[in-house]
């Protein structure tokens, strides 16, 4: 299901909420939660209805509910994000929620947006992140992005991402397949590639028809790629 991050934020509050009090919270109280209008909320459940995430008892108060389907893809996620590195049992109360790569990283200021290092498309390499600000003003949307990335190495350049090129990345810890992800493996080496799942097991496959994809058991997704942008030289 094609939801974005601020609607995956209120789907797992609902969920939360009604498993621990066995009704749906309020708009103010989503609005509190996340910080943001009743009027945005209202709006983003508008969405989630269109979508098919939620769904509402007809001359009921308080009735939201996750659809069955959204419940199936939600319980999908969990079981898998207990594969991912790096994800714990969370604690009680605190089902589903987002692993943070750091808190500055979700702050941006008009259309400046964090550089917090470089991303293997290549070899992975130690994710180390850095802080600097770039902006990308009447360079492109960034509605959906949280971050950017550089990229290091040429596995990804069949889909015209190329060494030296920036990705937007929209923060998220699920990816669909065929998504290109930044991934981060078992020995804490990131790289850049297209995800897939197979039977007890993750594929990401470089766009690079020289290079071998890598299978693994267990990685953490930080965020998937939104956009690209290309610095001339």
């Amino acid at each position: 299901m094609n939801l974005t991050a601020r609607q995956h934020e209120i789907i797992k509050f609902i969920w939360k909420y009604r498993k621990r009090r066995g009704l749906a919270p309020t708009l103010a109280e989503i609005a509190t939660e996340l910080g943001i209008s009743k009027v945005t909320v209202h709006e983003h459940i508008a969405q989630l209805e269109k979508k098919g995430a939620l769904e509402k008892e007809p001359f009921l108060s308080r009735s939201t509910r996750l659809t069955r389907r959204m419940l199936r893809e939600l319980e999908r996620t969990l079981e898998e994000q207990s594969r991912y590195v790096g994800v714990e049992d969370p604690p009680e109360g605190a089902e589903g929620e987002e692993p943070q790569l750091d808190s500055g990283a979700q702050q941006r200021s008009g259309s400046m947006l964090p550089l917090l290092g470089e991303i293997a498309a290549g070899k992975p390499l130690e994710a180390v992140e850095q802080r600097e600000l770039v902006d990308l003003a009447d360079i492109c949307q960034l509605d959906r992005a949280n971050y950017l990335l550089r990229v290091k190495g040429d596995s990804m350049i069949e889909d015209g991402i190329c060494d030296g090129d920036y990705v937007l990345v929209e923060r998220r810890n699920t990816a669909r397949d065929g998504e290109t992800v930044v991934a981060i493996l078992e020995n804490n080496e990131a790289t850049l590639k297209r995800f897939y799942r197979q039977k007890k097991r993750f594929k990401l496959e470089p766009a690079n028809s020289s290079l071998k994809p890598i299978y693994t058991d267990k990685l953490e997704v930080r965020g998937v790629v939104v956009g690209v942008i290309r610095r001339c030289s």
